[in-house]
């Protein structure tokens, strides 16, 4: 089952305590398809200017991803710059320069427009509603968000929620959308303005799926070294959507399965700068990440599906 995604596809400078690096490749559709690519097809819709090198993109393409969607215009392509913390828990945005970016309108190719799943990385919702009325009839539709967007744009924000079968966020979003702090309850109110799943993504502290009438709480996979937690939000989209596309199912065992499978590519982008964990990540040992997560449910109970 082939799977859309269309966002941003840029160059990072990043900074943590465990080093620094300078024009990396990143941007949500590149750590989405990193991930995701391990499990099912994947088409990108984005644009980056004539300074990108495509070439880094390569092991991608090797694994079955479809750049045709990738526009190449002149001039500079999206650069984000941030700084973590000692303590990873905090980033400052150092640089942010939108290039090309700025004037993203993603056309999708007609060769896209048959796609089953669609995922809507992280950018301004009235772009998310222009992608949607050109795909035809999705069978799942999936979106990041973020508070940029859930401040400056809430209305066209509600008419993307009305489109959507699956919204990913954090927790401190979800509060910020509903204008509530229970994470139940700010599940209850996205899910009553459209998506009729919210994974609510909480980094250490795993991720939590709400559905109508049970969650299932999934925890991290504890790793041994963080050394960047860019891009781990898309990457756990990644293998989230990855499986179900993989399974051609959304029944709970379905579900529960590729919230482990978010959980440990979420885990594996931690790893290493940019991208490059998934450079040499193989299916089975995302497949040896993802048992060792359900063996930790299994042995806590208090983790497993319950009703709401």
């Amino acid at each position: 089952m082939q799977i859309l995604s269309v966002g941003s596809v840029a160059l990072d400078a990043v900074e943590t305590p465990a080093g620094s690096v300078d024009g990396v490749i990143g941007g949500s559709a590149v750590f989405f398809s990193a991930a995701a690519s391990l499990l099912a097809p994947v088409r990108v819709v984005g644009v980056v200017g004539d300074d990108y090198p495509l070439a880094r993109l390569r092991f991608l393409r090797d694994r079955g991803v479809d750049f045709a969607g990738l526009e190449r215009l002149p001039g500079e392509s999206f650069f984000w710059g941030g700084r973590y913390s000692d303590d990873f828990r905090s980033r400052e945005t150092t640089v942010t320069r939108l290039g090309v970016f700025a004037d993203f309108d993603p056309v999708v190719p007609a060769a896209y427009r048959d796609s089953k799943i669609v995922f809507l990385g992280n950018i301004d919702p009235e772009l998310q509603l222009g992608v949607l009325d050109q795909v035809r009839s999705p069978e799942l539709v999936a979106a990041d968000t973020m508070n940029y967007w859930i401040e400056r744009t809430p209305d066209a924000l509600k008419r993307v929620l009305a489109r959507l079968d699956v919204l990913l966020v954090n927790d401190e979003e979800a509060y910020q959308l509903a204008g509530c702090d229970d994470l139940p309850t700010a599940a209850r109110w996205i899910r009553r303005h459209g998506p009729t799943l919210v994974m609510v993504k909480r980094g250490e502290d795993g991720a939590v799926l709400f559905t109508d009438d049970w969650t299932f709480s999934c925890p991290s996979y504890p790793v041994a070294r963080i050394t960047d937690p860019t891009g781990a939000g898309d990457a756990f989209a990644g293998g989230f959507l990855g499986h179900l596309a993989r399974a051609g199912s959304r029944d709970r065992a379905a579900l529960r399965e590729a919230t482990t499978y978010g959980a440990a590519t979420g885990s594996c982008a931690v790893e290493a700068f940019s991208v490059d964990r998934f450079r040499t990540l193989s299916l089975p040992e995302l497949d040896d990440r993802v048992r060792a997560l359900e063996a930790t449910v299994a042995a806590e109970p208090q983790l497993a599906a319950t009703r709401q």
